[in-house]
This record gives C-alpha cells, sequence and structure tokens, in this order.
C-alpha cells in the first residue's frame, strides 16, 4: 500500500475491491436514473386508468407490467414512484443525522449533567414504538412527503445519538484535541471541526444505512393508508394494491421487489463503507 495515499483514495479503493458494494452502487445508480429519466422514454401518468383493471404482465405490449385493480400502468406508477420514495427516505435520512448527531456530540464531548440529560431524553425517544409513533405525528399534521420524512427523522434519531456519542467519547482525549484546547479553540470550534470529521466514517455509514430503513418506513406509512395519496409512491402503490392480492400478485409484487432491491442495494453500500472504513482492513 502507497503510505502517501490519502485516507479518501484508500477507502475508494477498498471500496472498488468489495464486488457485493461495487453491485450495490451501481443498482442504486441505475434504480436513481430510472426515475430521473425513466420517464421521457417510458411516458405515462401513474394516476390514470388506461386499461381493463388487472391486466396480465406482458399480455400486452403497450403494458408490459400489467395494470392495478384500476387499470392504471404499473410501468407508469413505478417510475413515476420512485423519486418521491428516495426523496422521503434521503430527507428522513439528513432528518435522524442532523438531530442524532447534535445531540449525540454535545453529550459525549462535555459530558457530565449534559450527558446524563440527553441520553435520558434519547432512551426517552428509543423505548417509544417507533411506528405507532410516527403514525400519530402523520395523522396529527396530514399526510404529506415533509410530514412523512419529519415523522420517520423524529423517531430514528437515537442510535444514531448513541454512536455519535460513543465516537466523541474515545476522540475527545486524543492530543490533537488536546492541542487544539491548549492553542485557545472554542469548544463549538473542536466540536464541528477537529472531532466530527474524525468521527466521521462510521457516522457515514450510518447514515447510509439508515436511508435503506427510511424507505421502508415510508413503504409501512404508505401501506397503511397513511401516505400522500396525490403522490405516487411505490408504497402507496402496494398499499392500494393489496386487498387483491390473491387475485392479483404483479400490482403488489413489483413495488415490493423496487424496494427490495432499492433497499439491498443501500445496504451493501453501508456494509462496503464499513468495510473500507476500517483501518483494521486496510493493507490486506
Amino acid at each position: 500500500m502507497n503510505s502517501t495515499s490519502s485516507p479518501g483514495r484508500e477507502a475508494w479503493r477498498m471500496f472498488r475491491r468489495n464486488v457485493p458494494a461495487m453491485a450495490g452502487l451501481f443498482v442504486l445508480i441505475g434504480v436513481i436514473g430510472a426515475t430521473l429519466y425513466g420517464q421521457l422514454v417510458y411516458a405515462g401518468n401513474p394516476f390514470e386508468i388506461v386499461w381493463a383493471p388487472h391486466e396480465l404482465p406482458g399480455a400486452t405490449a403497450e403494458f408490459p407490467f400489467g395494470t392495478d385493480y384500476l387499470g392504471r400502468d404499473l410501468v407508469a406508477g413505478l417510475l413515476k414512484g420512485g423519486a418521491p420514495t428516495l426523496a422521503v427516505g434521503a430527507a428522513a435520512a439528513l432528518l435522524t443525522m442532523v438531530i442524532g448527531i447534535t445531540i449525540g456530540a454535545l453529550a459525549g464531548f462535555y459530558g457530565g449533567w449534559a450527558d446524563t440529560l440527553l441520553m435520558r431524553v434519547t432512551e426517552f425517544f428509543q423505548v417509544l414504538p417507533a411506528l405507532l409513533f410516527a403514525m400519530v405525528l402523520v395523522t396529527l399534521f396530514s399526510p404529506s412527503l415533509i410530514t412523512i420524512a419529519i415523522a420517520i427523522g423524529v423517531v430514528s434519531w437515537p442510535q444514531t445519538a448513541r454512536l455519535t456519542r460513543a465516537e466523541f467519547l474515545k476522540i475527545r482525549e486524543l492530543e490533537y484535541v488536546r492541542a487544539a484546547r491548549s492553542i485557545g479553540a472554542s469548544n463549538s470550534r473542536i466540536i464541528w471541526t477537529v472531532i466530527l470529521p474524525n468521527a466521521a466514517p462510521p457516522l457515514i455509514v450510518s447514515a447510509t444505512l439508515t436511508v435503506g430503513v427510511a424507505i421502508l418506513f415510508e413503504a409501512g406509512l404508505s401501506f397503511l393508508g397513511l401516505g400522500d395519496p396525490n403522490v405516487m409512491s411505490w408504497g402507496l402503490m402496494i398499499g392500494a394494491n393489496r386487498e387483491y392480492i390473491l387475485d392479483a400478485w404483479w400490482p403488489v409484487a413489483f413495488p415490493g421487489i423496487a424496494i427490495f432491491l432499492t433497499v439491498l442495494a443501500v445496504s451493501l453500500i453501508g456494509d462496503g463503507l464499513n468495510d473500507a472504513f476500517n483501518p483494521k482492513l486496510r493493507g490486506r
């Protein structure tokens, strides 16, 4: 291994050698590309009734994946519904990381009564039934992509907070942190520019995996009828067709496969990042 290579270059080198992680990256790029640009090739309104209900996949070339219980084109639904699903997952993961990192950083850096207070708050949210609490929040503030993302973020941050706290407790007494204190750096500067960048690798892995969890969460809420009925999403497609699954499996199976592949791809990327940022594996 070249000793002069930067940690970022070395992490990318290890990530590229991880075949499952690269496969997950290509799948995720394909999913994002299909949801962003697929309608340029396959135009269609996912809410428009275009054919007879429950048309079998492949029965007509015009609708290769068939139709749902209302006669809506499933391909149009998959292409149009991917972007909201991914957007909610990314936004919820971002909110989760912001809340979790802020609380965990303050608890781990200051310790004492601040640590005790913030960890009690974290434990309170951790013992709440996450799905039930998210359902209550979405119901109170009316279902929309924004409220769903906020609800998922609010119930998902405790584990990130604990991980951040553990990293800060480990790093705050190291020599370079003491050196920053000795030259008069403020606490906020030490937290956000000295400790946090060095605690970033496990947090990046956590953020990646949180996206997959948030996508499943959004699908679950939509399945229960708490999604935005005016915005097509994969979860909404599953929820709308769940009553007819014994008669027609494909309107549920295809969006379910899309969710499965996306979450699997994100999980493989997260595992790859975990290995890439692990210093014990470098040089092997």
